[in-house]
């Protein structure tokens, strides 16, 4: 069975996406800015230690996860992605019209 998570991504006015595979633990980052596709690779592939809230905002545990492990420490690791990479997870664009108009892009 297929099991692939999506999120668009951004870097300046290029959009992009990245698609995982949880069964296999690979990533595919599509972004025309190479420089920017280097970084979110590097990130991804790399140990972080980061801060997890609790209850409260005051009320944090030290944690490091591995960004491939899963699909929740992916989505962990992405909300930090920007503070590294400065590649923007477009959280809200659907992945689907992103994928669709770099298609698109291709057959011209």
């Amino acid at each position: 069975m297929e099991n692939k998570y999506s999120v668009a991504i951004s870097c300046r006015s290029d959009l992009g996406y990245l698609e995982y595979d949880e069964n296999t633990k690979m990533v595919n980052i599509v972004l025309a800015n190479e420089e920017a596709k280097k970084r979110v690779d590097d990130f991804l592939h790399t140990d972080l230690t980061i801060q997890i809230p609790h209850e409260t905002l005051h009320d944090f545990t030290t944690v490091t996860i591995k960004p491939l492990e899963n699909v929740d420490s992916l989505e962990l690791a992405l909300t930090r992605l920007w503070e590294t990479t400065e590649v923007h997870v477009d959280w809200s664009r659907p992945v689907d019209y992103v994928k669709n108009g770099i298609r698109s892009l291709k057959d011209l």
